[in-house]
């Protein structure tokens, strides 16, 4: 008989510990690795995560650990969901302890700033292992309502289908149903712009606009990730997938967004300052948005949405200033 396949998740946020308890409800043994030993306490002992997700009770096989080596021991599958600008630095540390097969998985929605690599390009670059062992697993995924267990599906990608296979039965429970897909580019590029996106429809919200612009906003930003996606050599058909339109949807029309409502206080007139004070958990658009800029621009592509956000959340631009700019571009065909 086989063993039940082994994780460790790196990241005792509401994400980590939400998808921790799908791979527990399809058959892995978990080691949730977090660095505040109070979660981690709290998770073997009373089977809860307090901080992150109040309420809601852990599977018997997940338990925690503040010990990196602990986590990794015997692990098929490494899970990262850690902020994005802190991927490299705490990679640096696991890599000596990660198994000669352990896949590597990342969960994060970003691009690193000052490289804009997409997140399993740092994994690469800071593991030294070959793109077959490191897959990404996006869409539509609002942590809160799969820790309740209410249905959700996802895109497990990798460039090689098999370990996609491996990773999609590791993780598919009655609630939550992941789809293979070997476009990786794709996949992180739809999951990194459509915090940017969310933010962008989160102000828009907090101004007030309607659901006129909430929709053109999302419609838009989708065509102007779907152009950074080609100019990467993206599979288009990945936009209108889970990792594209689903996440955008989800991300643009959820409360449960910490991006859309990151942006829905800056558009209510809140500065930057006072938005990242009431705000305990990462928006990663906020961050991400400088260095998906910088990947359009490295690669041509025009994105005036996030040229926009990037106006908005960093350079001081009233959201009002920024609207009229978008408004007043020069008039063009829609497919272009």
């Amino acid at each position: 008989m086989t063993h039940p396949a082994k994780a460790a998740v790196f990241g005792t946020g509401s994400w980590g510990t939400a998808f921790g308890m799908v791979l527990a409800d399809a058959g892995c043994e978990v080691t949730l690795w977090g660095r505040r030993a109070e979660i981690a306490e709290a998770v073997n002992t009373t089977r809860t995560n307090p901080d992150y997700l109040p309420g809601i009770e852990l599977p018997a096989s997940v338990r925690a650990t503040t010990d990196a080596v602990e986590a990794l021991d015997g692990a098929d599958f490494a899970v990262l969901v850690v902020p994005s600008q802190t991927l490299r630095a705490n990679l640096a540390e696991w890599t000596p302890h990660l198994g000669s097969d352990t896949v590597l998985v990342s969960m994060m929605k970003g691009v690193e700033l000052g490289t804009a690599k997409r997140m399993s390009e740092v994994i690469e670059d800071v593991t030294k292992v070959s793109a077959d062992r490191v897959a990404v697993i996006t869409g539509p995924n609002l942590a809160k309502e799969i820790a309740e267990r209410r249905p959700a599906a996802a895109v497990v990608a990798c460039q090689d289908e098999s370990v996609a296979q491996r990773l999609q039965s590791a993780c598919h429970t009655s609630y939550f149903r992941p789809y293979t897909n070997t476009d990786v580019v794709g996949c992180e590029l739809g999951g990194a712009v459509k915090n940017v996106i969310g933010l962008a429809v989160g102000i828009a919200d907090g101004m007030g606009l309607g659901d006129n612009a909430k929709g053109s906003l999302i419609t838009r930003g989708l065509a102007e990730t779907t152009r950074l996606g080609l100019a990467m050599g993206a599979d288009p058909l990945t936009f209108s997938g889970l990792a594209g339109l689903g996440d955008l949807v989800a991300t643009c029309s959820s409360p449960l967004s910490r991006n859309h409502t990151f942006g829905t206080n800056l558009g209510r007139g809140m500065t930057l300052q006072e938005t990242i004070a009431v705000t305990k958990q990462t928006a990663e658009g906020v961050k991400s948005c400088e260095s998906v800029l910088d990947l359009a621009r490295r690669h041509g592509v025009d994105m005036p949405i996030t040229e926009t956000v990037v106006g908005i959340v960093h350079e001081g631009k009233p959201p009002m200033v920024a609207l009229g700019e978008l408004m007043s571009r020069s008039a063009k065909p829609e497919r272009r």
